[in-house]
């Protein structure tokens, strides 16, 4: 199960958390701790990744990612999304996580270990940060919530995402019953 751990801690705290296989952040300076997903989020992910990837590679776009990332908006945040879209061009030449400055698109699998973190802590985060949009996979549900930064409630889907890198004309349409299909 994860937790929330009393104190405050800084970006660089988690970075000098222990290599234990538990999942470190900090959001605020409130440290999540979570341990590895289980099989089936890992399977989910890798559809969705496979679906968005072939979205981007037929535009030329290589910058769908996967955690571990450290995303850090600042001396007392450190986030490390299941999936994102960010835009990689000073991070290219760098190889640094520290130069990632623009999210396109941010993913989170629930797990009940992540599922209060994910939808309030994160969720806040990522409005905050104007992160254009934030889906929430509900494998349990079998949907998916959409937060963009002004929403005060998700729109939520269960038959069919689309998505638009705001480069590129063409849409990505992700079919979720091919997602969620054990």
């Amino acid at each position: 199960m994860g937790m929330v751990t009393a104190g405050y801690f800084t970006a660089d705290d988690v970075r000098a958390m222990p290599d234990d296989g538990n999942r470190y952040e900090t959001v605020h300076g409130e440290l999540l701790v979570t341990p590895a997903p289980g099989s089936w989020h890992q399977m989910v992910l890798a559809r969705m990744f496979k679906a968005l990837s072939a979205y981007l590679d037929a535009n030329e776009r290589e910058e769908l990612l996967w955690s571990p990332a450290d995303i850090s908006f600042g001396d007392d945040t450190l986030v490390q999304p299941d999936l994102f879209v960010a835009d990689l061009g000073a991070a290219r030449l760098s190889g640094e996580w520290s130069d990632i400055r623009t999210l396109h698109l941010v993913i989170e699998a629930l797990s009940p270990s992540t599922a209060r973190a994910d939808r309030f802590t994160k969720r806040r985060l990522f409005q905050e940060q104007r992160i254009p949009e934030y889906w929430i996979v509900d494998i349990e549900q079998r949907q998916v919530e959409i937060w963009t930064p002004d929403a005060m409630l998700p729109t939520v889907e269960r038959e069919c995402l689309t998505w638009r890198h705001p480069e590129l004309h063409a849409t990505s349409v992700i079919e979720l019953e091919k997602i969620f299909d054990r």
